[in-house]
């Protein structure tokens, strides 16, 4: 590709053209579960489901019903569905294993299989050889030539199946370059690896026995990319899309979001669940706020949490969680605090009822667009497989829908104006604040923030 030196390095990415009306952004769970069932029950070639997990619950049952209702429909269409291995065969966090038994949403994908007269293959992958150390985190659908896209994965709560949901981002995108160079990339990166292996068959390889096909995986993922064939040139100046896939240090995906925050030269709206930057990303917000940038970051409350337990209830470790990132964001504030005084920062707290907060993502400048996975947070950036699509939007044909995306977003916000609105560890539940005290004295909370 011909660099072309006055362009920054966002505007020399090759991107795929797209057309406004091929765009349409959702506002809720609801009409996101909606428009994914609908475009499942319209597949007429391939259907291909990447997630960090595919819950057994309604939700997810209703999913696996419309894949197996569409194959018997069209015994010849393309249904893939893959997600995280490790994942897959525990139980939700608290929950006992039995010794010998296939556990958590495997042991469900193998009892389908066994009812079912269709196959619907379910594909684990192992993206490090321990959980902690890295997962699956791709994101979006793609279903025929549409590309539908969130950070959610499929359960009831985010698919907003009965009362509670967790609020996420909603993107559907009708294009059959972006579809196919999704689907191009899932089968010659992940479909094709020794370490990947279907969970909906029995006698899965334990993880122990596939040490050396994963650490050779990820090693490969880590040079892997989309690959499409539009080039870029000054003429190719208009709305655009660029699919990204990173995993480790310093991966492109890492650099273009530390691009973003870069380039921009008056406002960046950042959305994140887990208040946790990595360094990088500090250190351009930094630099932005002293170039004059204005820069409104969304976080959820720690109540919006999904790791957040009412003091009522018993506790559990990892219920302290939202508690440490509150700490982060305290400290963040009280160090930005003329900043805020200058209304050069915004910082928003994100709560509606019992309802949980997933949103991720960067708008640069009114130009630029990041619809993400990622979390922004060391995790992210060091561990998992992580995925973006970044719009550029030079003529602002799409300004309508992320205004509107936004003002959706901001319904639920309080505005922080000063660090002591946020509570700080004085204020936390007894049994919270002896376990922080007991991380910091041993330092294990700078190890909590960088692999949780």
């Amino acid at each position: 590709m011909r660099l072309i030196r006055h362009l920054s390095p966002l505007e020399q990415i090759p991107g795929i053209p797209l057309q406004a009306e091929q765009v349409r952004t959702l506002l809720s769970a609801a009409e996101y579960r909606q428009a994914l069932m609908n475009a499942i029950a319209q597949a007429r070639h391939r259907i291909y489901l990447c997630s960090l997990y595919l819950q057994n619950d309604e939700a997810g049952a209703q999913v696996m019903a419309a894949l197996y209702a569409a194959k018997a429909r069209r015994p010849a269409i393309d249904i893939v569905v893959l997600v995280d291995w490790h994942r897959a065969q525990r139980g939700l966090i608290g929950e006992a294993r039995v010794p010998g038994k296939v556990a958590g949403n495997a042991a469900w994908y193998q009892e389908l299989s066994r009812l079912q007269a269709e196959q619907i293959p379910v594909y684990g992958v192992p993206v490090q050889t321990r959980e902690l150390f890295g997962v699956l985190h791709l994101k979006g659908f793609v279903i025929d030539d549409t590309v539908i896209y969130s950070g959610a994965s499929i359960n009831n709560v985010y698919l907003h199946q009965q009362d509670k949901y967790r609020h996420d981002r909603y993107l559907l995108i009708d294009n059959a370059m972006l579809a196919t160079t999704m689907v191009n990339f899932i089968r010659r990166h992940l479909l094709s690896a020794s370490a990947v292996h279907r969970l909906d068959k029995p006698d899965i390889s334990p993880t122990g026995n596939l040490r050396h096909e994963i650490r050779e995986f990820r090693a490969q993922l880590k040079k892997a990319r989309y690959q499409f064939d539009a080039g870029y040139s000054e003429s190719q100046s208009g709305l655009s899309v660029t699919p990204l896939v990173g995993v480790g240090k310093n991966n492109p995906l890492n650099r273009v979001i530390c691009q973003l925050f870069a380039v921009s030269r008056h406002q960046i709206t950042i959305c994140t669940p887990y208040f946790n930057f990595p360094l990088a990303v500090t250190r351009e917000i930094n630099r932005a706020l002293k170039r004059g940038v204005r820069v409104d970051i969304i976080v959820g409350d720690k109540t919006a949490n999904d790791f957040f337990i009412d003091p009522a209830q018993p506790f559990k470790v990892i219920s302290a969680l939202p508690y440490l990132y509150e700490m982060n964001l305290r400290r963040f504030v009280k160090v930005h605090q003329a900043d805020i005084v200058r209304e050069q920062l915004g910082v928003h707290l994100w709560c509606e009822g019992e309802n949980t907060y997933h949103l991720k993502g960067i708008w640069a400048d009114q130009r630029y667009a990041l619809m993400t996975g990622n979390n922004l947070n060391p995790r992210a950036f060091r561990l998992d497989l992580e995925n973006a699509l970044l719009i550029r939007d030079p003529a602002l044909e799409l300004q309508q829908q992320w205004s509107a995306e936004l003002s959706s977003i901001r319904q639920h916000t309080k505005t922080i104006l000063h660090y002591r609105e946020i509570q700080e560890i004085g204020d936390y539940p007894e049994q919270v604040r002896r376990l922080l005290a007991r991380l910091s004295t041993i330092r294990l909370d700078r190890l909590a923030y960088r692999v949780l």
